[in-house]
């Protein structure tokens, strides 16, 4: 990721409405002295919307699904962090910080981190 040693991980996290998946996701790696995180969502109606300064802070970008993969893809084409995004596979079926969404936050992100 090219991050030097001392300085923590800038990671964004997307889903759609930024109340959810990236929400819980902003909160459990939030604690993360090793991450600096931040949450954002697709929607016009997203608690918080991704902007391009987001994408340009970021060192890694996760999004719950495809639908992010392909939004983020018209909303900023040819900006370089859409084609490093990671694609958790999350579907939009949990509350926030509903454990099993936590777990699954978890499995699938702390190989990306390492």
């Amino acid at each position: 990721m090219g991050v030097p040693a001392n300085e923590p991980i800038r990671t964004l996290f997307i889903c759609h409405y930024n109340r959810k998946r990236s929400a819980t996701a902003e909160r459990v790696f939030g604690k993360d002295p090793a991450l600096d995180v931040l949450s954002a969502g697709t929607s016009e109606e997203a608690l918080v919307q991704v902007n391009q300064r987001m994408l340009e802070w970021a060192d890694v970008v996760f999004v719950m699904d495809d639908e992010q993969c392909r939004e983020l893809a018209r909303m900023f084409p040819g900006h370089p962090a859409v084609g490093r995004v990671i694609c958790l596979n999350i579907s939009d079926n949990y509350h926030f910080l509903d454990p099993e969404l936590v777990a699954m936050l978890e499995e699938r992100t702390l190989p990306h981190l390492e």
